[in-house]
């Protein structure tokens, strides 16, 4: 049993490789994640272009209405028989140029239109940027914590497959009993079951990654995590009201509901100033047609507003700014409910990781040589080394996941106040 119990020990001393360990490895922290993101995110690419598009409405509101030149000139002559003349004896033509010209400043409401048009394409450009960087944030932490995770898995499976090559040796020698080793084959597959969906899982993480960073799909990753402020307590340097002065000051929706009113405002006034009828001003010139003969005329031409007062489109763009008062206060209970729950939920994930014994998360490779001393002076069986070596597992596990969520909330913080307040 000497033997035995040696070889156990040589054989759990033994640690998995890096599954990740690639020399063509990318070795991406959040910084320079953040980085690849701004670069090359083919949803901020393309939300930029409708910002340009936005732009040019602006060039659109500064022309002015082009002149229209007309031209009428004789067909066929039937007393000449000739087509087209245009001589005093035996032809006629008639041409006349007019303008359009905009009143009660109908050009400038455009132009101030267009150009909140283009504060609200930017604004939703920078609430766009808010929610991917998030969800990047979260991916990143999510996806570090399960790698953490993976290591768990692979360092007991290597140790589990060591432990039941040894006991199917003594096992046909006759020295150990036959349930040890389906009790350890039982623990060895659950163990490659739950890798294997955790690794799809982190495969998953890493394609939104990818994605996100605009990565080739075959790019390896390797994810590093750089050192956290422990010491800045929401409790203690963040108060929530601060939470939320920053939220009310950097909240790009909030902006853009805003900015929405402006835009329905100034729509309105362009409706009102619709309603007052353009001049038209135009110079004729009449070869023989009119009287007298080469008449030369000029002329205006204005719409009378008795029917069509542009009620409907004035109607409309009052609605619009009574839906945009509605939406900015329905906005702003929104954001007043996400940074109060952000902001509980930060400080329960602080509060439970602090709990925790910081002597927990010690040397993998000493509680193992502990283990297996305590198995080895017979101090505990096969199912309670089994049990303990689990127990261990579950709880750096969730440990884990402690980590991920006080991470995460921390993003999430930066979220709903649209600010950088955790680094």
């Amino acid at each position: 049993m000497r033997r035995i119990q040696f070889l156990l020990l040589f054989l759990f001393a033994t640690s998995a490789s890096n599954i990740f360990a690639q020399n063509d490895t990318l070795h991406l922290d959040l910084i320079q994640a953040e980085k690849l993101f701004l670069k090359n995110n083919y949803e901020l690419l393309l939300r930029n272009y409708q910002i340009e598009s936005a732009r040019a409405e602006i060039i659109t509101a500064k022309l002015f209405d082009n002149p229209q030149l007309e031209y009428e000139n004789l067909f066929y002559n039937h007393e000449t028989k000739k087509f087209l003349q245009t001589s005093y004896e035996s032809g006629q033509y008639a041409a006349s140029i007019s303008q359009l010209f905009k009143l009660a400043g109908k050009r400038n409401k455009n132009i101030k239109l267009a150009q909140t048009g283009v504060q609200l394409a930017e604004l939703e450009y920078f609430d766009l940027m808010r929610t991917l960087k998030f969800e990047l944030q979260n991916t990143f932490y999510k996806s570090y914590f399960a790698s953490q995770s993976l290591k768990v898995y692979e360092n007991q499976i290597a140790s589990t497959d060591q432990l039941l090559k040894a006991y199917n040796i003594q096992l046909k020698v006759g020295n150990i009993a036959l349930k040890d080793v389906i009790r350890i084959k039982s623990l060895l597959i659950g163990l490659k079951a739950e890798r294997t969906e955790l690794l799809n899982e982190l495969e998953d993480n890493f394609k939104d990654l990818r994605l996100m960073c605009g990565l080739q799909p075959a790019t390896p990753i390797t994810l590093m995590l750089q050192a956290v402020n422990h010491n800045q307590s929401l409790t203690t340097q963040i108060s929530y009201n601060n939470l939320l002065d920053s939220a009310r000051n950097n909240r790009s929706d909030l902006k853009l509901a805003k900015t929405d009113l402006l835009y329905n405002e100034a729509n309105l006034k362009l409706q009102k100033a619709m309603a007052i009828p353009d001049i038209e001003l135009s110079l004729s010139y009449d070869l023989k047609g009119n009287y007298p003969e080469k008449y030369t005329g000029l002329g205006l031409k204005i719409p009378i507003p008795l029917f069509n007062r542009n009620q409907g489109e004035i109607k409309k763009a009052k609605i619009g700014i009574d839906a945009a008062n509605t939406s900015i206060k329905r906005q702003e209970l929104i954001l007043e409910n996400e940074v109060f729950n952000s902001y509980k939920t930060a400080i329960r994930n602080e509060q439970s990781l602090q709990e925790i014994d910081p002597d927990f998360s010690s040397d993998f490779n000493k509680l193992i040589t502990g283990l297996i001393k305590n198995f080895r002076e017979r101090n505990i069986s096969l199912i309670e080394f089994l049990d303990l070596y689990e127990s261990y597992k579950d709880n750096t596990l969730q440990l884990n996941k402690l980590q991920y969520e006080r991470m995460s909330s921390r993003a999430e913080i930066n979220f709903v106040t649209g600010s950088n307040i955790f680094k």
